[in-house]
């Protein structure tokens, strides 16, 4: 069974980059371009991942994640922030927080090893 990765990001550019990659590699992928129905998609799509922005134009990514981390039907789930703008380095062990961060740019090699170390952990 492949392993479903959520792709969260308002670029358009971004969103087609990451999910060529990441199907290419063997994942199956869906993306949003807002957060709106973010629980919704996560219910209907069931990933093993999610991979989303900080910034978007109408919602914080670590809102969200924090959210998604909080909610006792998707705490499980593995998030991966990725910013060019914010460093999550400092607040990895508050609660709420990702899984794991990504600074961008990010070389593609370490964006699938990150992701490859939150699948088997």
């Amino acid at each position: 069974m492949r392993k479903k990765i959520l792709i969260l990001d308002d670029d358009p550019d971004i969103l087609e980059i990451l999910s060529f990659l990441l199907v290419e590699n063997g994942y199956e992928v869906r993306t949003l371009h807002c957060g709106h129905t973010v629980f919704d998609d996560i219910k209907d799509f069931q990933p093993h991942l999610v991979l989303m922005d900080v910034m978007l134009a109408e919602m914080d990514g670590r809102a969200i994640c924090k959210n998604i981390k909080e909610n006792y039907l998707t705490c499980f789930l593995p998030v991966i922030l990725i910013s060019g703008t914010h460093n999550l380095a400092e607040s990895m062990h508050l609660p709420g927080a990702p899984n794991d961060f990504l600074a961008k740019p990010f070389d593609m090699d370490d964006l699938l090893a990150t992701i490859e170390k939150q699948l088997v952990s």
